[in-house]
């Protein structure tokens, strides 16, 4: 047996095939309206579920010690196609701002593609405020996914937005941390290879 196929990079595999049901009951519900609230309670769920995933799968790959070469790539690209299709169908339904949903994406794949790039130089793990970007893009998602303006009032849509703002400022903080480390790595690294 592969040490590929082993539960975590399961989960990570059932993430990624679960991003078209999500996005199909997302588009299949449309924009906020009383004939699709069942349909969009049910691509919050995907979405939920998917999400817990991610969280599921890295605890017990460190946990028992199940880390891999497939795990370590295909778990952040499964986290991108999620919250990237959720970004992208948010604003297809007008439900979102493109300028937001462009300028997190271009963070999100710009950093990917850099931390690739620095690879030579050494690893970037992921940061603290990496970690708490991550939770507030899932949190900001699913209040914005939650059909509950209808239950509760038109005033609910502003709860998603304000806590798409937080989302939106601590990704581009961190975008901004994650160059400056990846720079000193490159120069530290460089710098080490100078001749005396």
């Amino acid at each position: 047996m592969s040490e590929n196929w082993n539960l975590p990079n399961v989960l990570t595999t059932v993430r990624i095939l679960l991003v078209p049901f999500f996005v199909w009951f997302l588009l299949a519900g449309g924009p906020f309206g009383e004939d699709s609230v069942a349909i969009r309670w049910a691509a919050f769920a995907v979405f939920a579920v998917a999400m817990y995933t991610d969280k599921l799968d890295g605890d017990i790959a460190r946990a028992r010690g199940l880390v891999t070469s497939f795990g370590k790539i295909a778990d952040p690209i499964a986290d991108k196609l999620l919250t990237g299709s959720a970004f992208i169908v948010l604003s297809l339904l007008g439900e979102l701002w493109w300028w937001v949903t462009a300028l997190i994406l271009l963070r999100e794949w710009g950093i990917t593609a850099m931390r690739f790039a620095v690879l030579r130089y050494g690893v970037m793990p992921a940061s603290r405020g990496g970690k708490l970007k991550t939770v507030l893009q899932a949190g900001a998602l699913l209040l914005m996914l939650a059909p509950l303006a209808s239950l509760v009032g038109d005033w609910y849509p502003w709860v998603g937005w304000t806590a798409m703002a937080a989302a939106l400022a601590v990704t581009l903080v961190t975008g901004a941390d994650y160059v400056a480390k990846a720079v000193r790595l490159r120069r530290s690294a460089l710098a080490g290879q100078a001749p005396s």
